[in-house]
């Protein structure tokens, strides 16, 4: 019935577009009575992205059954690759969503949603393992930021391309750059608050001689 409803509705939307077809068409279409159509669907643009309320889960889930021994940084971009995975599993569809999705506005604002969605998923996930860092809420959401960033100029450029070529190749070279920049040795190379080395600022006169300055500077750090 899921899958009838969807057909319909992109049946219609390419013949009379998108703004054109009511939900009375959709079900008309599908055969079905409107009750059956918001039983699986609160709205006429949520039947345009029907499968990510599953794919979100799916990642909540991957990401929730993590060790406290997995790199969080390669598990939150195996997670970007179940959504990859998803575009991969039907290129029709997803090329006809893409294209639908750049001709109506409305479409494009839901989509930045879900897209933000995913986001916050990953960055719920990276701040509940950088919590013991100072820089960890920081860390956590550009990283996740960076991730989905990596993630969707794959898609774009799969989608662009009409669906042809392999995602998940494309996907694991654009992951691999984010990977690269913030890699578990890039990350522990913060100093801790309590092992920063002291500055110290010494005003002189320009007369003043170098042995004297370095005095000074001693005198400062207690090594006099």
């Amino acid at each position: 019935m899921r899958d009838s409803l969807v057909a319909a509705a992109f049946q219609l939307f390419l013949e009379r577009g998108y703004e054109q077809t009511t939900v009375d068409d959709i079900v008309k279409t599908a055969g079905v009575g409107r009750r059956s159509f918001f039983r699986y669907f609160p709205s006429k643009e949520d039947v345009v992205f029907p499968d990510h309320e599953q794919c979100l889960a799916d990642m909540t889930e991957f990401l929730a059954a993590s060790a406290d021994t997995d790199d969080p940084l390669a598990r939150v971009c195996d997670a970007a690759r179940l959504v990859m995975r998803m575009y991969a599993e039907n290129p029709t569809f997803s090329v006809q969503r893409y294209r639908l999705t750049r001709e109506v506005a409305g479409l494009r604002t839901y989509e930045l949603s879900v897209v933000w969605r995913y986001e916050k998923t990953l960055g719920d996930y990276l701040r509940s393992r950088f919590a013991d860092r100072r820089d960890g809420t920081l860390r956590a959401n550009v990283v996740a930021a960076a991730v989905v960033a990596a993630h969707n100029h794959a898609l774009r450029h799969w989608l662009r391309s009409g669906g042809e070529g392999d995602p998940l190749a494309e996907v694991d070279r654009a992951l691999e750059f984010v990977r690269d920049t913030w890699r578990p040795d890039g990350a522990a190379s913060e100093t801790p608050a309590e092992e920063a080395e002291d500055v110290v600022v010494v005003i002189t006169k320009r007369s003043t001689p170098m042995w004297r300055v370095v005095r000074e500077v001693e005198s400062s750090l207690g090594e006099g």
